[in-house]
């Protein structure tokens, strides 16, 4: 019987990402289902924070997974469904911190916002209500009740790799981070760390014996 794991992947992307479809068969090789559901709820035009986090929520009192992945603005995701009492461990791949503070900072002006999406390859348009959904956002402001693992590299384009050394260095000062939690730090890793799978892969492993 496989042991089902719950991944939400990142931003304008998809369940057909390059990490997602490099990790399903090297998981599946230690008895790990991925369930990777799209998370462009309900469209990406459209896209809501909450009702991204209600879907979710939903998978994993049905999936009872044991562990959630998240990447990038996925790990924010896992966060929430976390704190929405889905208490299994998690891992979070370059995950997406500080995001309330930057998104404030870098969202363009006019209504609907036009961004790169990777999943179509293409410019799309999205409703600016998501982007100031996000920037309300303080899912990470204290860390989750369980076990979380964090894989950050250094030279992460997209999330500066300080704000998330910074987020941890909080979490750990709380007094309230799960025993066995970890940050990883890979020197030579960008935001995709696609050329890593196999660390997230022992580390999602490493999550679901637990």
């Amino acid at each position: 019987m496989s042991v089902p794991v719950l991944y939400f992947h990142g931003f304008a992307s998809s369940p057909a990402s390059a990490k997602i479809t490099a990790l399903r068969p090297m998981l599946a090789g230690h008895g790990i289902e991925l369930h990777t559901p799209d998370l462009n709820v309900p469209s990406f035009e459209r896209l809501d924070f909450d009702a991204i986090v209600a879907h979710a929520v939903t998978l994993a009192e049905t999936i009872a997974p044991r562990a959630l992945v998240g990447s990038s603005l996925g790990s924010l995701i896992a966060l929430a469904t976390a704190k929405q009492g889905v208490a299994v461990p998690l891992v979070l791949i370059a995950p997406a911190f500080g995001a309330a503070r930057r998104w404030q900072m870098k969202i363009p002006d006019g209504d609907p916002v036009t961004v790169f999406n990777f999943a179509r390859n293409a410019e799309v348009q999205i409703h600016r209500m998501f982007f100031e959904q996000m920037t309300r956002l303080h899912v990470d402001d204290d860390p989750p009740p369980s076990r979380v693992t964090a894989i950050m590299g250094r030279h992460d384009e997209t999330v500066p790799f300080d704000v998330v050394e910074e987020t941890w260095r909080r979490w750990e000062s709380s007094g309230r981070l799960a025993p066995g939690s970890e940050l990883i730090v890979i020197e030579s890793g960008d935001h995709s760390l696609v050329d890593h799978t196999a660390m997230i892969r022992d580390a999602i492993v490493a999550a679901t014996r637990v």
